[in-house]
């Protein structure tokens, strides 16, 4: 027990352990990228979601993410307000448009949001304290963090500086900024008042909203009032969710509705795949090059279990030696990920762990391969 048996092994070739490092943390950052991008696009999906200050949410009942809302009668929403523990109703109206970049003159989509700005529904600090500017005719506000096609309008922006371009077919002025972030299926995103939000789209009818906000009046308990709503208002056009479960069902959407979830995920299998193949590679070759000296180690009496915690502690070791470098290089390429993406893509504690737990698996599962090869080795065969 005093001699490290598997450390001495792993290092005597000291080129093999390179080779079983370099496999390993290729598969962590195989397995951090997936899953980053995989969470990243859950988090940018439902950034609208957080920002939404209400308690309540009512959306269409066939509606299954953001980007494809589907409007509902503004009326079910004042049937709601009689409510007596309902404080406020407001309703929310999205939608995509295009937005003229005013230097290159090119357009590209962006989402549209518009409500009452006498009843700022979003608790975004900078919304907060620039909603009022929307009151004016045709002026918005924009996210900062869409993407580098809608023109470098953050540089250009300053206080009391007004940007103007066009929207759909309107000239509009940009009066401030805020910060939001853009998704696999938002690039970029304005809010404006409701008012200047029926200008940007004049076909569309008065009567339909996309979201209900529900605020209900201070102590109120939330869910017996959520199923009260759902009983009272059991109408098959609306559904009516917390802010969690709002957010639920937009990931929902994107993990279970779509390919891409599934491809992340796929990925992040592949990768501990890839890992196991090249860690039993490592642990085989390791074995039947030593296969004479476990031989003795049996013939001096070492039991079959030792020689086999051996092959675990090299498992183990390189596992945890592997994971640093991998960790340390997720990092770099999540800071340029999220740099060129946009996306929310950064390292969480949560994340770490998990995938050291999936390397280590990896190469215990590598380790019980391995031994076969090891539980052969008679003595008397050998010598």
């Amino acid at each position: 027990m005093k001699t490290p048996l598997a450390w001495l092994q792993l290092t005597h070739e000291k080129t093999r352990l390179l080779v079983a490092l370099a496999g390993i943390t290729f598969a962590d950052v195989l397995m951090f990228m997936q899953l980053g991008f995989r969470d990243g696009l859950f988090d940018s999906a439902v950034g609208l979601h957080r920002s939404l200050d209400g308690d309540i949410f009512v959306i269409n009942s066939k509606t299954d993410t953001l980007i494809e809302i589907r409007s509902f009668s503004q009326r079910r929403l004042y049937q709601i307000l009689g409510v007596d523990q309902v404080e406020s109703v407001t309703p929310i109206y999205i939608g995509v448009s295009t937005w003229k970049n005013p230097i290159e003159k090119k357009t590209h989509n962006i989402l549209n949001v518009g409500f009452n700005p006498d009843k700022n529904v979003i608790i975004l600090p900078d919304v907060q304290e620039n909603i009022s500017v929307t009151k004016q005719q045709d002026v918005v506000l924009l996210d900062r963090l869409s993407r580098k096609e809608f023109g470098p309008i953050s540089q250009l922006f300053e206080p009391g500086q007004i940007i103007t371009t066009e929207v759909g077919n309107r000239q509009i002025k940009v009066k401030g900024l805020f910060s939001l972030g853009t998704s696999f299926g938002i690039d970029g995103t304005i809010i404006t008042s409701d008012v200047n939000f029926f200008r940007l789209f004049p076909d569309r009818k008065e009567g339909l909203i996309d979201i209900g906000v529900i605020k209900l009046k201070s102590g109120a308990n939330l869910e017996k009032n959520l199923d009260f709503l759902r009983k009272t208002f059991d109408y098959e056009d609306i559904s009516f969710y917390s802010k969690e479960n709002l957010i639920k069902h937009e990931k929902n959407f994107w993990q279970n509705r779509t390919a891409i979830g599934f491809i992340f995920t796929l990925g992040t299998i592949m990768g501990f795949i890839v890992g196991t193949v090249i860690v039993y590679q490592i642990l085989y070759t390791d074995v039947a090059d030593h296969l004479p000296e476990y031989a003795t180690l049996k013939a001096m009496g070492y039991t079959d279990f030792y020689l086999l915690t051996v092959v675990f502690q090299e498992a183990i070791i390189l596992g945890c030696i592997g994971f640093i470098p991998g960790f340390s290089f997720s990092i770099l390429l999540y800071y340029n990920a999220a740099k060129a993406t946009g996306l929310p893509i950064m390292m969480v504690t949560s994340r770490a762990i998990s995938v050291l737990i999936l390397t280590i698996l990896m190469c215990c599962i590598s380790g019980v391969i391995a031994v076969g090869k090891l539980r052969a080795a008679d003595p008397a065969d050998i010598f």
